[in-house]
Formats: C-alpha cells, sequence, structure tokens
C-alpha cells in the first residue's frame, strides 16, 4: 500500500531541486549587496510564506553548488552578534546562465500549462 502524500513528496522534493537554483540565482541578481544564508531564507520565507519551497538545510548546499560552478561568489566577514558569516554574491557569469535559465523556465512552464489544460 502507497502511504498517502508519498508521491506528492516525492514529486515536490524532485521539482524543488530543479528550481531551486533558479531561485537563487534570481535573488542573489536583484540584490544591491552580497547577502548571507540566513538573510536569503528569511526573504525568500517572507515573500511566500504559504509556499514552503527551500527549507534552510536545502538552502547551504544549493548555495555552495552555485559557487563551486562560478555562479556565485562568496567571501567570509566577522559578525557583531556570533560567528563569521559568509555572504554571497552573484558573478557575471552567473547573470548570464541565469538569462538562459528563466528562458528555459518561461518554454517548461508554458508547455507543461499547455498539457494540464489539454
Amino acid at each position: 500500500m502507497v502511504e498517502p502524500g508519498s508521491h506528492t513528496k516525492k514529486f515536490q522534493k524532485e521539482l524543488n531541486a530543479g528550481t531551486s537554483s533558479l531561485v537563487l540565482l534570481s535573488v542573489m541578481s536583484r540584490s544591491g549587496e552580497p547577502m548571507y544564508g540566513y538573510q536569503i531564507a528569511k526573504m525568500l520565507e517572507e515573500s511566500a510564506p504559504d509556499i514552503p519551497m527551500m527549507k534552510q538545510g536545502t538552502l547551504y548546499p544549493v548555495l555552495r553548488s552555485l559557487e563551486e560552478n562560478g555562479l556565485l561568489e562568496s567571501t567570509v566577514e566577522p559578525s557583531v552578534s556570533g560567528p563569521p558569516r559568509r555572504y554571497y554574491k552573484i558573478t557575471k557569469d552567473g547573470r548570464a546562465v541565469l538569462y538562459e535559465w528563466t528562458e528555459l523556465w518561461k518554454q517548461t512552464k508554458k508547455f507543461v500549462d499547455s498539457i494540464l489544460k489539454g
């Protein structure tokens, strides 16, 4: 017997894996200054409080992956209230990739919407 909601949870996890990087690059492209992880998480939470798309545990691995791929860069700065913070900002390559991924997202969304409508 299939556990209720298990298919939905699996689908949501797979969908989030593909969109997290796009969302983070978009957030970073609109930020006028470098941001640290908790700041990014709070902003995402406030922008869509009813849609828990990305938990903090997911956020940091995606940020690291984007940095490893040259799409973000980071610096560590001391914090007055606790441990040092890692601040991220988007790179030139990150902006180019964001543009490509945004176009791909628009095409994918249009295709899926047309299929779902029948």
